[in-house]
């Protein structure tokens, strides 16, 4: 069955995917970007990287990050950045629901394929 990706352009240089997204939810997930990084298999930089590509495009944070200390660091999502994700899956839940019957149709095997 084919399947929809959303990426949502807002600005020449500020875009939101299913990628970025899922770090997001990963980040809540785990309280950690390191860690986040970790599970989704990306480097600690990579996942900092695009966290603050986030924060820049949408000029607010998307994650508050606590400094290291005798407990260590850690990381949430910023009250925006929980909108952001919900946003994002309540989009790419409606298109997809839109989008069924015509994945469905690119899916199926032509009549007249031998």
């Amino acid at each position: 069955m084919a399947r929809l990706s959303i990426r949502i352009d807002l600005g020449p240089d500020h875009r939101v995917g299913p990628g970025k997204v899922h770090l997001l939810e990963m980040i809540a997930e785990h309280g950690s970007i390191s860690a986040a990084g970790r599970a989704l298999g990306m480097s600690y930089r990579r996942a900092w990287m695009l966290v603050e590509a986030m924060n820049k495009g949408f000029g607010r944070p998307v994650v508050d990050a606590q400094i290291g200390g005798k407990s260590g660091g850690g990381a949430r999502l910023s009250p925006f950045g929980a909108d952001v994700v919900a946003h994002y899956r309540a989009i790419e839940r409606a298109a997809e629901e839109s989008a069924l019957p015509f994945l469905a149709k690119l899916s199926a095997p032509s009549v007249n394929e031998t």
